[in-house]
């Protein structure tokens, strides 16, 4: 399997992970206020502090974003390009948000796919900080309770990335149990999914919003990705029973790599490595 050699030494416990209760519901993003306080407020009104949100239309403006890049200085195994301010508004095709805590306050990661001016397709990193609501558009959410995600740094990768953590239960009304998930790099996605499920005797769940990347791709109708440096969405995912009733894990994403190259479809079972992070939140079915 493909490996990218991380800046720093890799932990023993290579799933982060907590246990919380969680709740799916829709909300109306807020038009003409940040990105951030649009999707804070949307939580917030239902009882939660975070969770994830997928994102399927929708227009945002002005509007801000990074690709994934290589790295000049050595220092991290694969960085980010430089800022892009596309002119005029962007429709989202489909984009995954986790809500999350970064120094205290609220902060998001999103990649996403979107259609920018001039009918040019494109795809990142979604800045938080100069992201605006263009106009009221609704998404799906799932919040979780008793987990957040909180940016720490990762001595691995040398970034500071959402890892979730414990959080005291605020309460919030739920109607399933959840895991928050953070997938560490060189492991493969499906695999590490399928044996934390079978770990804890999971045999079904539903993948309620994914942000990562992977080391290139490998998808099922057997289009290769090679750039390793990707950043991408989870469109859809589940864990069911496969051969002789051991979790399976069917992935669903898009992406795009550090050259501008766009792909959506299946990911190939055990082929496909985490280059930086994985995460996610993983809604248990039985």
């Amino acid at each position: 399997m493909r490996e990218i050699k991380q800046p720093g030494p890799p932990t023993s416990e290579r799933i982060q992970w907590v246990e919380a209760r969680g709740r799916g519901f829709s909300f109306t993003l807020e038009a003409g206020i940040p990105l951030l306080e649009a999707a804070r407020r949307g939580f917030a009104a239902q009882g939660f502090d975070g969770g994830v949100l997928n994102i399927k239309g929708g227009a945002l403006g002005p509007f801000a974003y990074v690709m994934p890049a290589l790295s000049n200085t050595g220092e991290n195994a694969a960085f980010y390009s430089e800022t892009f301010r596309p002119e005029g508004s962007a429709w989202l095709k489909q984009a995954t948000m986790t809500l999350g805590e970064r120094d205290g306050a609220p902060f998001f990661h999103c990649h996403g796919l979107w259609l920018e001016a001039h009918c040019r397709v494109n795809g990142g990193h979604i800045l938080p900080e100069e992201t605006m609501v263009a106009e009221p558009f609704e998404v799906a959410a799932f919040g979780i309770d008793g987990a957040t995600f909180k940016a720490e740094p990762d001595p691995e990768t040398n970034f500071k990335l959402f890892g979730p953590v414990k959080s005291e239960a605020r309460g919030a009304e739920t109607t399933s149990r959840a895991f928050a998930l953070r997938l560490r790099p060189n492991q493969d996605f499906a695999h590490g999914l399928e044996a934390f499920c079978r770990d804890r005797g999971i045999t079904h769940a539903k993948i309620r919003g994914g942000v990562g990347s992977t080391i290139g791709a490998r998808f099922t109708d057997g289009r290769i990705v090679d750039p390793f440096a990707t950043e991408l969405t989870i469109t859809a995912g589940h864990v069911g029973p496969g051969a002789g009733g051991a979790p399976q894990a069917e992935l669903d994403i898009a992406l795009v790599d550090y050259t501008g190259g766009l792909a959506e479809g299946s990911l190939v079972r055990g082929d496909n490595p985490v280059l930086m992070t994985m995460e996610l939140v993983l809604e248990v079915l039985a």
